[in-house]
C-alpha cells in the first residue's frame, strides 16, 4: 500500500524534509488558504505540487476539497457552488491528482472535547468526554430542544462537570468544540455558532441525506470523466450531535451511498477511527465487503470508555478497539486482488497519533504530531509487512 502523511502545507510546522524521513512517500493535503467557494486554479495547484515534489514526495491524496454549507443546505446558490466544485475536480485531474477525501458533516468536522488528555505513559491524546459535551451543549450553547435529549442523570452530571470549571476551563471547551480544528475551514464564535444550527433546524437526515444525493449526482459523473477518485470520510464520531443529522456513520450508510450514484469514481474512506467508535460496526467485515471501493484508509484505534461508551479516546493505533492486524490484512487482500485484476493503488496514513516526547514541545496541530504519527506509520508498515509474509 501507499504509505502517505498529512500535511497542511507551508505553514505546518512540520516541514516535507521531515516527512521524507518518516518513510511515507506520499502527501495528503489540499489548500487550506482559499475559501470554499473559490475554484482551486491550476496554477495555484502546480505550486503547491511542486513544492511538495520538490522534496522528493508525491501529492497522493486531496484532503479535502470542501462541500461548501449551502450545497448541505441545499439553499439556491448550490449549483453555482457545485458547478464550482467541479471545476476545481477538473483542474486537479488536469494535474494529475487522482483522488479526492471529503466529507458531508453538516457545520463541524471531528469534534473533541479535550486534545491534551493524558494517557498513563504520559502521552497526550485526544478524547471525547460525553459529560463534557452534554455541558458545553446543555449550559454554554443552550442549544433550543437540547434538554429533551439527555435524561434527568445525564442533566446533573453535565452540570457537576460545568461546576468545576474554572473561567479559563469553560472557555477552553468552548474553543476546542467551535473554533476550528485541523481541515476544518470554518471557525466560529459562540454566537455565530447558534446562528449556523439555526440555518439546520428544518434539516433532518432524510433531507441531508437528499442534499448528498443531489451532490453526488452532479459531481461524480464529472469525476468520472476526468479520472478522479471520490472518497468521502464517515462522521467523526458516527451519530448525530447537537441536533444536527449525520448520514455517513453507518454500514448502511455507506451502501446507500455508493448505490445512490454508481460510478468507478463514487467510493469511500475507510476511517477506522471514526467507524470504530461505533460498537456495532465491525470494521474487519466493513473491510473486506467495500474493499473494491475504498480508495483511501485512514488507519487509527479509538478505545470506548466505560461506564459511558459514547466518551473515548485516541489509543495507540496497535491498541483499542480496532482490529488493526484484521483491517490491514483485508485492506492488502484487496490490493493483492487489484494488482491480479486491476485496480487503483490503495494509499493509507496514520491518523491522530498521540504527543509524545518532543511533540510536546514543537507547535504542531492536535492529533497531528511528529513523532507520535512516526510511530503509527512505523507499527502500521510493520503489520502490513507480516501480513503479507502470511499471506505469500
Amino acid at each position: 500500500m501507499e504509505h502517505t502523511w498529512r500535511w497542511f502545507g507551508p505553514a505546518d510546522p512540520i516541514r516535507l524534509d521531515e516527512i521524507r524521513q518518516t518513510g511515507a512517500t506520499g502527501i495528503v493535503t489540499a489548500l487550506h488558504e482559499l475559501p470554499n467557494d473559490q475554484v482551486w486554479s491550476v496554477e495555484a495547484i502546480r505550486e503547491r505540487q511542486a513544492m511538495i515534489e520538490a522534496a522528493g514526495l508525491t501529492w497522493s491524496v486531496v484532503e479535502s476539497v470542501p462541500v461548501h454549507e449551502a450545497i448541505k443546505l441545499g439553499l439556491p446558490q448550490r449549483d453555482e457552488l457545485i458547478a464550482t466544485y467541479c471545476q476545481t475536480l477538473r483542474n486537479l485531474a488536469a494535474c494529475g491528482i487522482d483522488t479526492v477525501c471529503y466529507n458531508f458533516m453538516p457545520v463541524l468536522d471531528w469534534t473533541r472535547t479535550d486534545l491534551t488528555w493524558a494517557l498513563s505513559d504520559g502521552a497526550l491524546a485526544l478524547r471525547f468526554d460525553q459529560t463534557a459535551f452534554a455541558a458545553f451543549d446543555l449550559y454554554l450553547l443552550a442549544r433550543p430542544g437540547a434538554e429533551a435529549e439527555y435524561s434527568d442523570a445525564e442533566k446533573a452530571a453535565a452540570r457537576e462537570h460545568l461546576d468545576h470549571l474554572d473561567a479559563a476551563g469553560r472557555d477552553k471547551l468552548v474553543n476546542t468544540l467551535i473554533a476550528g480544528l485541523p481541515g476544518a475551514e470554518e471557525h466560529y464564535t459562540l454566537e455565530q455558532f447558534r446562528g449556523v444550527l439555526a440555518e439546520y433546524a428544518e434539516i433532518d437526515a432524510d433531507r441531508l441525506r437528499e442534499h448528498l444525493g443531489d451532490f453526488l449526482a452532479a459531481v461524480v459523473p464529472v469525476a468520472e470523466e476526468v479520472g478522479i477518485r471520490m472518497a468521502i470520510h464517515p462522521d467523526d464520531p458516527p451519530r448525530p450531535l447537537l441536533g444536527l443529522p449525520r448520514v455517513v456513520s453507518t454500514a448502511e450508510d455507506a451502501r446507500w451511498i455508493l448505490d445512490v450514484v454508481p460510478s468507478p469514481a463514487n467510493g469511500l474512506t475507510l476511517c477506522t477511527g471514526s467507524y470504530g467508535v461505533s460498537a456495532d460496526i465491525d470494521l474487519v467485515a466493513m473491510a473486506g465487503r467495500f474493499g473494491p471501493k475504498i480508495y483511501f484508509a485512514h488507519l487509527r484505534s479509538t478505545q470506548r470508555e466505560s461506564p459511558d461508551p459514547r466518551s473515548f479516546h485516541e489509543a495507540p493505533h496497535l491498541d483499542g478497539d480496532v482490529d488493526m492486524v484484521g483491517v490491514v490484512r483485508e485492506l492488502v487482500a484487496e490490493e493483492r486482488r487489484r494488482e491480479r485484476e486491476g485496480g487503483p493503488r490503495l494509499p493509507l496514513r496514520p491518523d491522530h497519533g498521540h504527543h509524545i516526547l518532543d511533540d510536546q514541545h514543537r507547535d504542531t496541530a492536535p492529533g497531528y504530531p511528529l513523532y507520535g504519527r512516526l510511530k503509527g506509520l512505523a507499527e502500521l508498515r510493520g503489520v502490513e509487512l507480516a501480513v503479507r509474509s502470511l499471506m505469500a
